[in-house]
């Protein structure tokens, strides 16, 4: 696990009898060669002492907001600011409950709210808090927020029940991190152009033709791509969203107009993603006035065909260059994604639709399935920051 080493992980444990497998997670973390800070809740040293965790992390656990004898205070920001990752195991359902709704009643939500690095949470609890509604509809929020589950596994509990509660391995949850360090600069070298948000095309100066895409999952794949260091051109339909940081941003209005920025990009590009939700027709003559319901009677709208951006770079695609396409089906999903990645000469196609509740347009999260010629890969719903993290993961493999 080589690529944990120098890395500054915070190691939050919470109140289950699952907290002793948090022991040998800080040993292998530990071993593996990162810093941890330990912070423990109230109740997690009902479970695990304070004392052999300090001996096996070198450092003083945290669990209150200032030692009681000093008054020296523990700054939960500069924790925050400190930690490359923070990873939370056990995760108890009180724990993933705060975490949802903010309430900062210890040191480990008030150091979650201040983390600016990723955050991983274990869940460990029996199986039916970890069926009820409450924890599923938490699990969801925080995926929804960024946060990464590491899946619970099946087997017997503390109750002696056999279901599906129990924490993931330390093993595991140790090699989840270790994979996530390892990708972070696996896109160091690459050109990427990636299409987000919709097209607008205009019927006069104040009406156009458009879709509800918000551009989410196109800017989560373009700061995604940034953070794993590649070299990232975002072309944009109009969106409310700001410009991820390190990521040449280019706006757009019109299918045409994206079209043209992506011809000026590709051949200079090692991966294009071809995100957006393009318009497929646009209108045919635009006024260049308000159109009056009161005095012009528009009896219909001719509209033409716009380019299509995936199909035009398709054709001119050298080798070496991968491009992935979206494909968001209603019916005979898989098979019309499949039609398309042949008739536009895609090399991957990623494929949602509006019949999986939580996916597609205006959320937070989405649920795909990648689809290159030779297989096809389905993903759980995860926020949109976890599901381009697997399609980035999906080019790297094909690259």
């Amino acid at each position: 696990m080589s690529n944990l080493k120098g890395k500054h992980i915070i190691l939050g444990i919470s109140g289950g009898i699952a907290a002793y497998k948090s022991v040998v997670l800080l040993r292998l973390l530990v071993k593996a060669g990162a810093e941890v800070q330990v912070v423990i809740t109230p109740n997690g040293k009902e479970f695990i002492t304070p004392v052999t965790l300090s001996a096996l992390s070198g450092k003083p656990v945290v669990s209150e907001f200032f030692t009681a004898n000093t008054g020296e205070w523990h700054s939960h920001v500069d924790l925050g600011l400190w930690a490359d990752a923070m990873v939370i195991a056990p995760a108890t359902a009180s724990t993933l409950a705060k975490m949802a709704t903010g309430v900062a009643d210890n040191m480990l939500i008030t150091t979650y709210l201040s983390a600016k690095a990723p955050v991983f949470v274990a869940p460990a609890m029996d199986l039916d808090m970890m069926a009820h509604p409450t924890t599923t509809r938490n699990l969801a929020t925080l995926q929804a927020d960024g946060v990464t589950i590491i899946e619970p596994a099946t087997g017997e509990l503390a109750s002696h029940l056999v279901g599906r509660g129990r924490m993931e391995e330390p093993e595991k949850i140790a090699a989840v991190l270790d994979s996530f360090f390892g990708r972070n600069h696996d896109m160091a070298g690459r050109k990427v152009l990636i299409t987000a948000g919709p097209t607008y095309e205009r019927i006069d100066p104040v009406r156009f033709i458009g879709n509800f895409s918000s551009g989410k999952m196109g800017y989560a794949l373009a700061a995604c791509a940034a953070a794993r260091g590649a070299e990232v051109t975002l072309v944009s339909g109009p969106t409310e969203l700001p410009d991820p940081p390190g990521v040449n941003t280019v706006r757009v209005e019109s299918a045409r107009q994206m079209l043209e920025a992506c011809e000026k990009a590709f051949d200079n590009t090692d991966v294009a993603i071809m995100a957006a939700a393009v318009a497929d027709y646009a209108p045919r003559h635009y006024a260049d006035h308000k159109i009056k319901r009161e005095h012009d009677a528009v009896e219909a709208i001719e509209l033409v065909k716009n380019p299509d951006i995936a199909a035009t770079l398709g054709a001119r695609k050298r080798d070496g260059q991968l491009l992935v396409g979206f494909a968001l089906e209603t019916d005979n999903a898989e098979a019309n994604a499949r039609e398309k990645l042949v008739r536009k000469n895609l090399d991957m196609i990623v494929l949602n639709s509006l019949a999986d509740k939580g996916a597609g347009f205006g959320t937070d999260t989405n649920k795909v399935t990648v689809i290159t010629p030779e297989s096809a890969t389905a993903f759980s719903l995860k926020s949109k920051n976890a599901v381009a993290a697997d399609i980035l993961d999906c080019i790297i493999k094909k690259l």
